[in-house]
């Protein structure tokens, strides 16, 4: 392949590009090129030629890449439909043994040779035959071998009417089975579909701004994408301008779409319904939300939680148990219509199958509803948690900052004018003061002054001329120090503006103290009634964790009914609180949106990142929000008590159901037929309880 190239590349994944791999089949090359690489992951677009390979191992690069290259794409056939297609052809459940065993039962009565029944009944049976003796010698005692004994017992005994009649059971069993794990996985089939292949993307050719068609996996971080009506937004960043109306119920819930515009966050795989907007690129390729969700339901949907891998060890334990009622059955009775009987009523179907699709049923239900869950022991370990940590800002307040008040010390410029000039000078920037400055000029009716190039200080503020005069604005560090800006004259109109916690954003002009502009971080309308609720799903205990002094942070604590805070924190703080929460045998949830949450992020036994979280804190953390709302969190903990509840109802249902069908057959009470019937419509009604919609 002289087109491949790598386009992009971390220590444990690789993604290639290749014109030739389009159309290429891609679950047959998937397949072959995992074997020869022994990677964990490979992953193919055959509409868009990407490759992804990824490992929980380093790769290297100079060892995969002519492995790649000398691919002979000529021995696979075209799949027009790409990934997906291919994925559901080797994922579909057939209905060919349905087909194969219904009619050996329904012509076996009519032959007259029983030579000829017994061939018949065994070509139909011979799958589950061949499959049992497989795996008596590959993984021991087994259900299915259980299964194929049954019915080797019914051939045995010339019972041709009960070998096939149970074959027929246990293919209908079989197919429900599959069928209802399928449909769980409904949620993986769709973010498997191709994303956006292309997008408009604005350069500059000869000195003019143009715009021009881009494959979608060569957009850069920093570049400016173009999103009209009815387009997808193909990255995540920052609108830079215009206005949309934005539809983000595939990745948020919200069934009505919402308006976004100049300073707001817009996520990949939404969909702009009216509008144009330019966005920053913030991340790109395998870096978006969508990808994201896609790697974190696929490596999920297959994990096994502490109480399924009980059910899976409990369903081998009861094999040799029912194995041991078959023999004793029949050293009783001396019926083997008894001892085939037995065989088929083991438990193993249900307990092994019900647990992981009620599992990833609850894990799509949670994905749709806007909350990313990243695997079944995290749902577990959140429908254990006792205590709830929050970080003040960000998560019990809205982490955006609010203009509430402008001071002038220069009767020349009103309030109006001073807002005017900041903002002016801090469109050009995405940052939370920015952003709330620019907002507060907005509704006030922005009228822009003119100002030379704006000159950016990191962590002080921001430079510029207007009118031949030098503008400053940032902090009082920045203009008192490193400006020459005297304050000594507002020192008691600036004890006044500070009152209550506010923030002051400083600005001088002509290297004179124009004025302050006061903000506050609103705490968000529903945070008491989310925390109220947390407490009637079983939260004994409350905690905030806040940088603020104790007397700010006590008033926030009673006026949210929260029952400890740990006030005037470092970051580092928040970890070691943390963990002396669950050294004092608390199951502790931490939820929380900086850089400097990780560790705590990392230490809870669950950690939950806001919408607005940094990446480090997104990528830390056990549970991510894609809505804004603290009212997710108790949604996911109302979906993760109501699916562990589910779980144990179905875990006591299968044992007790089963051992009276068990009992029943060693007794004699039951034909091979009848347990049959019950036993698999015991483990089908489990599958579809666990399939049932989870109200949150």
């Amino acid at each position: 392949m002289q087109s491949l190239r790598l386009v992009h590349q971390t220590p444990k994944r690789l993604r290639f590009y290749s014109s030739e791999f389009k159309g290429v089949e891609a679950c047959a090359l998937v397949r072959d090129l995992k074997a020869q690489l022994h990677v964990d992951e490979v992953r193919l677009n055959a509409k868009s030629g990407s490759l992804v390979i990824a490992s929980f191992e380093t790769l290297d690069v100079n060892v995969i890449e002519p492995i790649v290259k000398s691919l002979e794409l000529s021995m696979y056939q075209q799949c027009d439909d790409g990934f997906l297609r291919c994925y559901e052809e080797a994922h579909a459940p057939s209905m060919q043994g349905v087909f194969r065993a219904g009619s050996a039962l329904l012509f076996q009565p009519f032959i007259p040779q029983p030579e000829l029944k017994l061939t018949l009944s065994t070509l139909a049976s011979l799958p589950l035959l061949q499959k049992g003796i497989y795996e008596l010698f590959s993984e021991g005692l087994t259900s299915k071998v259980l299964e194929a004994m049954a019915v080797g017992v019914s051939l045995a005994r010339a019972d041709y009417t009960a070998a096939n009649s149970t074959n027929l059971m246990l293919e209908i069993g079989e197919y429900i089975e599959e069928t209802t794990v399928h449909r769980s996985d409904d949620l993986i089939k769709e973010l498997a579909k191709p994303n956006v292949e292309e997008a408009w993307l604005e350069v500059e050719e000869e000195g003019e701004i143009t715009q021009k068609r881009v494959l979608t996996q060569d957009i850069k971080v920093g570049d400016i994408i173009i999103v009209g009506a009815g387009d997808t937004v193909p990255i995540d960043g920052h609108i830079v301008d215009g206005t949309a109306s934005i539809n983000q119920i595939s990745m948020t819930g919200e069934a009505e779409p919402v308006k976004r515009e100049r300073g707001q966050r817009v996520i990949s795989g939404t969909v702009v319904e009216s509008g144009r907007i330019r966005v920053w690129a913030e991340h790109v390729g395998d870096d978006t939300a969508t990808q994201r969700i896609k790697q974190y339901i696929k490596s999920s949907l297959d994990e096994k939680s502490s109480i399924g891998l009980k059910a899976t060890r409990l369903a081998d334990k009861l094999v040799p148990v029912t194995l041991g009622l078959a023999g004793l059955s029949y050293a009783i009775r001396r019926d083997m219509a008894s001892v085939a009987a037995v065989l088929q009523a083991d438990y193993s179907c249900a307990l092994k199958l019900a647990t992981p699709v009620a599992f990833k049923n609850s894990l799509s239900i949670a994905g749709r509803d806007g909350i990313l869950i990243k695997g079944a022991k995290a749902l577990e370990a959140l429908a254990n948690v006792d205590t709830f940590v929050f970080d003040k800002t960000g998560t019990l307040t809205h982490g955006e900052l609010e203009v509430v008040e402008i001071c002038s010390f220069d009767k020349a410029w009103d309030e109006d004018a001073i807002l005017n000039l900041t903002a002016s000078a801090e469109e050009h920037y995405f940052h939370p003061v920015a952003e709330a400055v620019v907002k507060a000029a907005k509704e006030r009716g922005f009228v822009h002054m003119h100002h030379e190039e704006v000159e950016f200080i990191v962590a002080h503020g921001v430079k510029t001329h207007i009118k031949g005069k030098e503008a400053i604005i940032g902090s009082r560090h920045f203009l008192e120090e490193d400006e020459g800006v005297s304050f000594k004259i507002h020192e008691t109109k600036l004890k006044t503006c500070m009152e209550n916690g506010k923030i002051l954003l400083y600005i001088a002009y002509d290297k004179k103290l124009l004025g302050t502009i006061a903000m506050v971080d609103r705490v968000r309308e529903n945070a008491k009634s989310a925390l109220e609720k947390l407490r009637t799903l079983g939260v004994k205990e409350l905690v905030m964790l806040t940088g603020d002094v104790q007397e700010k942070a006590d008033v926030l604590t009673k006026e949210l009914g929260i029952d400890t805070v740990y006030a005037k924190l470092l970051p580092t703080d928040k970890a070691r609180i943390v963990e002396s929460l669950k050294k004092a045998g608390k199951n502790v949830a931490f939820v929380g949106d900086g850089i400097n949450d990780a560790p705590a992020l990392m230490n809870a036994n669950v950690g939950i990142s806001m919408y607005k979280g940094a990446d480090i804190a997104k990528a830390t953390a056990d549970i991510s929000l894609l809505k804004d709302d603290i009212e997710a969190v108790v949604e996911a903990k109302i979906l993760a008590n109501k699916t562990m509840k589910r779980i144990h109802s179905n875990f006591n249902a299968t044992v007790g159901i089963n051992s009276v069908i068990l009992a029943g057959a060693a007794m004699g009470l039951f034909s091979p037929i009848t347990t049959a019937v019950l036993h698999n419509g015991t483990t089908i009604g489990l599958l579809f309880n666990s399939m049932q919609k989870i109200k949150t």
